[in-house]
């Protein structure tokens, strides 16, 4: 009797490799395979059938109900320690469940990923008082959100370039006022911004040049002078909403520094070393969403008597779509392994996954839609959305040209080219004045 065949060896599902007996340099720990099937079951039976609606509603709809039942399954406390009540997972758990999100709701892994980007500063700042103060909220029965505040109209996301601007006045400020701090500026297109219960908030100390007074603050967002914009009608990741934030006179007490005055570039540097391994995986969860989808359809879809993946060119693109997937997840697991045992996180191995996962959302979403032509140009497949949505991953947690920034600084440590001891700074003596 034919044996059915073996699933596709695939990282995707590290079962597969167990079962088709394939050897794997990385395998998850059981906490994480827990992990990944409780999110894969909860965003292929909870999420799948509300994406449609979610993304169809008035751009300031909200689901409080996909957060509640994620919530239920602990997605709001995911990072936050066992000690605490939490579930105690690091950057690979995290990561993880965010390709399992965004492979069915890139929206819904935003609005969770969003939360625990602003609860991270938190944690990390070892500061027993505001732990205790804004963390258990996240433990309750009914859901809470945090955001990150750090877009701005003059700077972007890239805070810690400021050379060019003389003073903190540019930026949003803060001027410390006896027991307290006042912030004055505004934030742009927050995720979770118009729902979230407190912000960390990143302003310069008024007086200081550059970013040398950056500190994070956290600001409950139903202080008196806070006011929350209008929710952006964006293209895509509608379910997930993003809003502007205006500071005026907000008064915060000395008590909700995130680590200390003038620490808030410390503060993002983890905050950003570790999301960006995260953010990477939301983009291979687009791919993967897009590509299942042509998966599907090339095995359906019949042309000359023959399903379309017997086709050369389209088995062509299918194994290229896998190939750039399987890459991309890879560089993303090395990431999120990397920022989970080093503090801070390296910045070359997050920066090189997001640049390289967030091109493989775009190509794979593209080729998806051709692969099923008119009929991938509908919503009845889905299939537009993980195009629209394809797009937005290049601008959160890093465009591509701050990426580019990041991963150049690294590759010229003190303006030289990190090459081995010994080895010449170029094989080519001619262009260092030498002869031919």
């Amino acid at each position: 009797m034919t044996q059915p065949p073996l699933p596709a060896p695939t990282l995707s599902d590290l079962r597969a490799l167990r079962e088709s007996e394939t050897p794997s340099l990385f395998g998850l720990p059981p906490e994480v395979e827990r992990l990944r099937d409780t999110v894969r079951d909860f965003a292929q039976n909870t999420l799948r059938p509300r994406v449609l609606a979610n993304d169809q509603a008035p751009h300031d709809h909200f689901d409080w109900e996909a957060v509640r039942a994620g919530h239920e399954i602990g997605l709001l406390r995911l990072t936050l320690p066992e000690e605490f009540g939490g579930l105690g997972h690091g950057v690979l758990g995290t990561a993880v469940a965010m390709e399992e999100l965004a492979a069915v709701c890139a929206s819904t892994a935003l609005v969770f990923g969003a939360s625990m980007l602003g609860q991270t500063g938190v944690m990390l700042s070892g500061d027993p008082r505001l732990q205790a103060r804004f963390l258990p909220p996240f433990l309750g029965d009914e859901p809470v959100l945090a955001c990150n505040a750090v877009t701005e109209e003059t700077a972007g996301c890239d805070l810690l370039r400021l050379d060019s601007l003389p003073l903190a006045e540019d930026v949003a400020t803060a001027r410390r006022d006896g027991d307290e701090y006042v912030i004055n500026g505004a934030k742009r297109y927050i995720t979770n911004g118009a729902v979230a219960e407190w912000a960390c908030v990143f302003a310069n100390l008024e007086g200081h040049p550059g970013a040398t007074g950056l500190t994070a603050f956290v600001v409950p967002l139903d202080s008196p002078g806070v006011t929350r914009g209008d929710v952006a009608d964006k293209m895509g990741y509608r379910a997930c909403l993003g809003t502007h934030l205006d500071f005026d006179d907000v008064r915060v007490p000395v008590e909700n520094v995130i680590a200390g005055e003038g620490d808030g570039a410390f503060v993002s540097l983890l905050q950003t070393n570790q999301a960006r391994a995260s953010a990477a995986a939301i983009s291979t969860g687009i791919a993967r969403g897009a590509f299942e989808i042509a998966q599907r359809w090339a095995a359906e879809r019949r042309q000359g008597g023959q399903p379309l993946y017997r086709h050369q060119f389209t088995a062509r693109k299918l194994a290229e779509m896998s190939a750039k997937i399987e890459a991309s997840r890879l560089l993303y697991l090395q990431a999120a392994h990397q920022a989970d045992n080093r503090m801070p996180g390296p910045v070359f191995g997050p920066s090189v996954a997001k640049l390289f996962a967030d091109r493989v959302a775009i190509e794979v979403a593209e080729e998806s839609m051709s692969i099923l032509g008119a009929r991938g140009y509908t919503r009845e497949f889905g299939l537009e959305k993980y195009v629209r949505e394809s797009f937005g991953t290049r601008i959160f947690e890093g465009t591509p040209e701050v990426l580019a920034l990041e991963i150049t600084a690294a590759l010229y440590p003190g303006g030289v080219p990190a090459v081995p001891e010994g080895t010449a700074s170029t094989p080519f003596p001619a262009l260092n004045g030498g002869s031919r």
